[in-house]
């Protein structure tokens, strides 16, 4: 992967994040670097996948976008599930 592809799946992986945010309902109190990560990880992930399952192949493709929203969504889900609850209480 170049330098360019590289900042390509960082900037596409924030994106990313956002979209599977609005996928999952609930917990609005994530931090959006939270987030950002979430989508970059899927991001790399997604793409891993779709190689390993023959879905892309090495050009855009929309069933490796769909795969890296449909687990950005999931890691948004599994971040919100361990993220702590904020009570709206300052000490």
């Amino acid at each position: 992967m170049t330098i360019g592809g590289l900042a390509a799946a960082v900037v596409l992986g924030a994106v990313i994040g956002a979209l599977g945010r609005l996928l999952v309902p609930g917990r609005p109190g994530m931090p959006v670097w939270l987030l950002m990560a979430a989508g970059i990880v899927a991001a790399f992930a997604g793409t891993g996948l779709a190689q390993v399952f023959g879905l892309g192949d090495g050009h855009w493709s929309p069933w490796e976008t769909v795969l890296q929203i449909v687990l950005a969504a999931a890691g948004v889900c599994l971040v919100a599930a361990f993220w702590p609850k904020q009570t709206g209480r300052r000490p």
